[in-house]
């Protein structure tokens, strides 16, 4: 069982999830709260392998409870379920923690799928996100003094990632052994203090680095 603790500030929102997720046989919703403090109050006792997370609510919002929770262990996995799709909301929550981002517009089924992705370990983004993540890092750029924090090839390799590159596709592209393309994106997570592709990408992306 995935067991899932639902953050909303709308009643009838959270229980329509509350609902939804309860038709699911794999899910076990263990817990719901309508604020982060009372989120991060609840799951100081109660254990939840997914925190479905909205972003604006009254008091603590959803990033700063994603950040809280990053920091405790265990480390329950949050997947953001919100309204908003702004650049700058999308990459809080991704440098918060959050292992995902979906768009309360998704239909159900998307949503589970997301709920299962997360719970295995996977990065999960509705595809509008993925497509301003893109967008966003295709986007033409005006250098910064934090640009020298990465080579040309450090910065080169982590551009094919964020395009969504694998590290086998990054090394024939660019004519380099895999191992070469591990190494350097080893460099660029110490550098970026980051310990996981979506991250270095995100974080990469909010310094003006790629």
């Amino acid at each position: 069982m995935i067991r899932v603790f639902v953050v909303d500030d709308h009643p009838i929102v959270r229980g329509g999830i509350v609902g939804l997720l309860e038709t699911e046989a794999d899910f076990e919703v263990v817990g719901e709260a309508a604020s982060g403090e009372q989120a991060l109050d609840q799951l100081a006792r109660i254990e939840s392998d997914i925190v479905l997370m909205d972003l604006r609510m009254p008091g603590m919002g959803g990033v700063a409870a994603t950040r809280a929770l990053a920091e405790r262990e265990p480390r329950p996995r949050v997947l953001v379920f919100t309204t908003y799709e702004d650049d700058d909301q999308i990459l809080a929550a991704i440098e918060a923690g959050a292992s995902g981002y979906l768009v309360k517009a998704a239909p159900a089924e998307e949503l589970a799928a997301g709920i299962r992705a997360v719970a295995a370990g996977q990065t999960v983004l509705a595809p509008s996100i993925a497509a301003q993540l893109v967008a966003r890092a295709s986007a033409p750029r005006t250098p910064t003094a934090t640009r020298s924090a990465l080579t040309r090839r450090e910065t080169e390799i982590l551009a094919l990632v964020a395009e969504g590159m694998s590290n086998p596709a990054i090394a024939a592209k660019l004519f380099i052994g895999e191992s070469t393309v591990k190494t350097h994106l080893l460099h660029v997570f110490e550098k970026l203090e980051v310990s996981d592709r979506t991250r270095a990408v995100t974080r990469a992306m909010k310094r003006g680095l790629i």
